[in-house]
């Protein structure tokens, strides 16, 4: 287990079994709110496919937090971990032209995914949001629904909830959080093992009769046993407290 992701499996277990009133916590004062920008791609003449884009969301979101610079010691540790203390909001935000190309000088990770691109930036408060950010659009961010071929082969599966409509900003910080989560929970040995896929993973949305088979009413048993946990909304934006917005299976 990696240290700096300690504070989320603390959390893991205690936070899916609450009830949803009780998910919805107090947000931070306004001048000491952290999240983490997520900067989606979105060229005009050529948007992304949107489960490419999602899946680069999901492995730039981790590889941010687990960069060896994140690492106990390193320039970037003291925001990750002060953030993954907290509510580890993310805020997706859309880019395109000289936009997209000023966010790379900011301190992040950006992942590509046939073609679609996404750099996640160091966390930090959202009064401290650098204008090369702050600029960027929040709303619109949108892309239609895609078919996606059976994933590969040991990659970790995100299975968004096929009962509930996110925009693609929203899906984008829901899987985030769920390579975070998953990560939180995994041995050394097989953190090594998908830091050497880069982080990959691929998202797909459930059927009903999948999602009902994968579901962990009980948390601590379904890790054991299958190694499936759930991202659980806190109700900032889009949807209500308490949602499930996605089951993460680790597929050794």
């Amino acid at each position: 287990m990696t240290s700096i992701l300690e504070p989320l499996s603390a959390r893991y277990a205690s936070w899916l079994g609450l009830p949803a009133e009780q998910t919805a916590e107090p947000e931070a004062a306004p001048g000491e709110v952290r999240a983490m920008p997520v900067v989606l791609r979105m060229e005009r003449a050529e948007p992304p496919s949107r489960t490419p884009l999602l899946e680069a969301a999901a492995s730039t979101a981790l590889a941010v937090c687990l960069d060896e610079r994140a690492a106990e010691g390193g320039p970037w540790h003291e925001a990750v971990s002060a953030w993954v203390g907290g509510h580890i909001r993310k805020v997706a935000r859309r880019a395109r032209g000289a936009h997209w190309q000023a966010v790379q000088e900011l301190p992040g990770v950006t992942v590509t995914v046939d073609g679609a691109q996404v750099r996640a930036l160091l966390p930090g408060r959202v009064a401290d949001l650098p204008k090369e950010v702050s600029r960027l659009q929040i709303s619109g961010s949108d892309l239609p629904a895609d078919e996606p071929g059976e994933p590969a082969a040991g990659e970790p599966v995100l299975v968004l909830n096929p009962g509930i409509t996110m925009t693609v900003g929203k899906a984008a910080a829901q899987v985030g959080h769920g390579t975070m989560l998953l990560a939180s929970l995994l041995g050394k040995e097989e953190l090594d093992r998908w830091q050497e896929l880069g982080y990959r993973c691929a998202v797909r949305t459930a059927t009903e009769a999948q999602w009902a088979e994968l579901y962990p009413h009980d948390p601590k048993a379904a890790w054991r046993d299958r190694e499936v946990i759930a991202v659980r909304d806190a109700g900032f934006t889009e949807i209500a407290p308490g949602t499930v917005t996605l089951l993460a299976q680790w597929r050794a």
